[in-house]
């Protein structure tokens, strides 16, 4: 039996036109799962940027500090026990105690007294020397509690420390005062 020419060449285009189908729909999924046909540049790496602190001079920098040290020469001022809520590049807080020796009847033989406390590290400054490192610039202390008392050698009286203080903090490793 004889077919007719016209159901073959129609029969015959519609295998061609399944077979090109299926072709372009594997080859769309197989460029479409490898992404893009074009380039996109890479991005530049860039390194996070550290931020720490520093206490006293010649000391490595700190990140998170559980204790900080205000009087360096013979430790009679510190915080301590810090616990830290915040730690960002432009702000960090804690709380824990400010501790003092009352130095008396001397400091050798002094006590120290702990006092609640938030302590606030602040501003940022790039460390010398130290790609990739920041330090905070100042520094503020908030006595949440009782007060310490000391005398005042300006005016020759006991006084009741102020609820908050802020003072500059050192910025590199090296520097031997805040200004440095």
């Amino acid at each position: 039996m004889k077919r007719p020419r016209r159901l073959v060449t129609t029969v015959l285009a519609s295998v061609v036109t399944a077979f090109a189908i299926t072709g372009l729909a594997i080859a769309g999924l197989t460029l479409g799962l490898a992404g893009p046909a074009h380039a996109t540049p890479p991005r530049p790496s860039v390194s996070p940027v550290q931020t720490v602190v520093f206490d006293c001079p010649a000391q490595h920098a700190m990140v998170r500090p559980k204790t900080f040290i205000l009087a360096c020469a013979d430790g009679n001022a510190l915080f301590d026990k810090l616990s830290w809520s915040s730690w960002t590049p432009g702000l960090a807080s804690a709380t824990g105690s400010l501790v003092l020796n009352d130095c008396t009847p001397y400091c050798a033989a002094g006590h120290f007294h702990s006092y609640p406390a938030v302590l606030v590290f602040w501003g940022s400054k790039a460390v010398k020397n130290h790609p990739g490192e920041q330090c905070y610039t100042m520094m503020t202390e908030i006595l949440t509690g009782p007060r310490p008392r000391y005398y005042d050698y300006a005016t020759h009286k006991w006084v009741t420390a102020p609820v908050t203080q802020t003072s500059s903090l050192l910025t590199s490793p090296t520097a031997l005062s805040p200004q440095a």
